[in-house]
């Protein structure tokens, strides 16, 4: 099928190929957005406290499009789009989605919790850069290159896990915490048991539907406007996949709880190293080859995103001004321009 499809996108004019990866784009968009809906609704129903769906099922729900993206690029030899998407959805989230949130509704926070989950997304981007490290000569990175090996990537999905259960735990420990507002983003769905297992099924065959059309229109529009893969894996295909954060930011800030689009991106963060560079990772043999580009640029890009925003938490009291906002867009928007920009 993927000789296929890329045959047939080979003939297609460009403007087509550009309408294509948008109607994937979208498609990818909403059936994530389906699938956070039908399960939430699901593990309501089966009384799972709210705080542990917003922390774990949400998250997970969010960035299925960047996992199913990252590993189908990684299992057709393409691994610029695989580390490319994972890191630029970082970049995507903190700045732009993040940003939109605080724009819309200023976000009153729970410094504590905040920084609990913080330090985490701040240490997982870390994490990254240094598994991606030549170790036998650092130097070589930025003239050669570095890898996420593959046992890397087992380690990554460990890691997934214990956060998943330090999640729980924490919920536990407090009950109650961020619960407020959850209902009012997402309405439990009412249909029966049958129902929301085909919805969830239906939602999944979409996502990965849509990434196997994505990919090969992406690399095919690539060639054709002579742009790496890394770049557009960073940039387009980034963006795209993060539309369920987006989605799921406009929505909770339009009715006043911000809170949980902040919550939902720190936890997305996180997901894209553990989980998406994870899972990409573990299919591959030779693991994820990090490019030179990604060690002067984009590796230091996603960092000075994240750093910025945890100093921006740290200067924060019990709300995050619209100001900081504006800021974390431009962030965003300099970081885009200079990626298309960069050569390497």
């Amino acid at each position: 099928m993927d000789e296929f499809l890329q045959a047939s996108f080979q003939a297609f004019p460009l403007p087509v190929l550009i309408l294509v990866i948008i109607a994937s784009i979208l498609f990818l968009g909403k059936a994530a957005d389906v699938l956070v809906d039908e399960a939430v609704s699901l593990s309501t129903r089966w009384g799972v406290p709210k705080m542990i769906i917003g922390a774990t099922i949400v998250s997970l729900g969010t960035t299925l499009p960047e996992v199913s993206v990252s590993v189908l690029s990684a299992l057709d030899g393409n691994p610029g789009i695989a580390l490319g998407n994972a890191v630029g959805s970082i970049i995507c989230d903190t700045g732009l989605i993040l940003g939109i949130a605080i724009l819309i509704s200023p976000p009153d926070i729970d410094k504590r919790l905040v920084n609990r989950q913080g330090w985490i997304q701040v240490g997982s981007g870390f994490l990254l850069f240094f598994a991606a490290l030549p170790w036998l000569d650092v130097k070589s990175a930025w003239t050669e290159g570095g890898l996420v090996s593959r046992e890397t990537g087992f380690l990554f999905l460990a890691l997934l896990g214990f956060y998943i259960y330090l999640s729980i735990k924490w919920s536990r420990s407090k009950p109650g915490e961020a619960e407020a507002g959850l209902d009012d983003v997402t309405e439990m769905d009412s249909s029966p048991l049958w129902q929301i297992l085909i919805k969830l099924a239906v939602a999944i065959g979409v996502v990965i539907f849509s990434s196997k059309i994505l990919i090969p229109s992406v690399q095919e529009t690539a060639i054709r406007l002579s742009i790496p893969d890394s770049i557009i894996g960073a940039t387009l295909v980034a963006f795209g996949t993060s539309l369920p954060e987006l989605v799921t930011a406009i929505q909770a800030s339009r009715r006043g709880h911000s809170e949980l689009a902040v919550g939902n991106i720190i936890g997305a963060d996180i997901l894209n190293v553990l989980f998406v560079t994870g899972a990409a990772a573990a299919v591959t043999s030779p693991g994820l080859l990090a490019p030179k580009n990604f060690f002067q640029f984009y590796f230091p890009a996603m960092l000075i995103v994240l750093v910025l925003f945890r100093l921006g938490i740290f200067f924060s009291k019990d709300k995050i001004k619209r100001p900081f906002g504006v800021f974390l867009l431009i962030i965003y928007v300099i970081a885009t321009v200079a990626g298309y920009f960069f050569k390497g």
